[in-house]
């Protein structure tokens, strides 16, 4: 048991289970719009998420002189040999790109969405305490778009819906729900060392409510469209409803620990990797 709690803190510090997660919901949207997709732009998409929490993570550890977490120590401490793996990591990146997308819109337009995120993180950090709720609500949406990216573009025109279209407000929301936890979770932390968040923006008491009736409206959506959807769409209803309950259940609960809470909401976005069995 301490060897396994020992690797999955290794493979969160690392934002490998970010980066599962994402692959997973890559899965999602490609189900979802039908698109066929190379295996290797799991890979690239994985490699684009790996990069940009591992930067984020360095950058904030940087800062700190006395790092209050085992996160900005491990950072602070192998920062410099994962930029070691950060910038191969992006050449790399940029070379499959080309060669699996080709120079065409798919290419022009993922490298057009990286600047804008990367772009969107400098004037965040430049914001400071001014960033509230925004940071916490452009990850959300930059995280979806990332991941039904490639699927989007690849939906044919018969297929666009607003039955498939509404899984992306969804999965937004979700994700949004997911930083809101975060953030109320590491508000001590986020407050003694000045980094912006939602919970510090808002009162903790407001924090909670504004958490509470998201998750509520969230599984309230997911049953309605489990019920009235046609029922190619129940398994993504269903998925979306079982990712949303554990966020709830876990956040709520007073018998756990933060890192396992985190752990679990963490893990849920795995879920769609179950699509590979239908």
């Amino acid at each position: 048991m301490a060897f396994l709690q020992t690797a999955y803190r290794v493979i969160s510090r690392l934002s490998l289970d970010v980066v599962a997660g994402s692959i997973a919901g890559l899965l999602f949207f490609s189900r979802l719009f039908h698109a066929e997709l190379d295996p290797l732009i799991a890979l690239l998409l994985g490699m684009a998420v790996w990069c940009i929490y591992t930067l984020d993570h360095i950058l904030d550890a940087r800062k700190l002189k006395s790092p209050l977490s085992s996160r900005h120590v491990f950072y602070q401490r192998w920062g410099g040999v994962l930029w070691f793996f950060v910038i191969p990591t992006v050449l790399l990146g940029l070379f499959l790109s080309y060669r699996v997308l080709g120079l065409g819109k798919e290419l022009y337009f993922s490298l057009g969405l990286g600047i804008v995120i990367l772009l969107t993180m400098f004037f965040l950090r430049k914001a400071g305490q001014a960033a509230g709720l925004i940071k916490e609500l452009s990850t959300a949406v930059f995280y979806v778009l990332g991941i039904a990216w490639i699927p989007l573009l690849r939906l044919e025109v018969i297929d666009w819906t607003w039955q498939n279209l509404l899984f992306i407000p969804a999965y937004m929301a979700l994700a949004f729900l997911n930083l809101l936890m975060f953030s109320f979770l590491d508000r001590k932390e986020d407050a003694a060392l000045g980094f912006p968040s939602a919970a510090l923006t808002l009162v903790p008491e407001r924090l909670l409510v504004w958490i509470r009736r998201l998750a509520f409206l969230l599984i309230f959506l997911s049953l309605v469209a489990f019920i009235l959807l046609p029922s190619f769409y129940r398994p993504f209803a269903c998925l979306l409803l079982l990712m949303t309950l554990i966020h709830y259940l876990s956040f709520f609960h007073a018998g756990i620990s933060q890192e396992a809470k985190r752990g679990r909401m963490e893990a849920s976005f795995m879920l769609p990797l179950l699509l590979w069995m239908l």
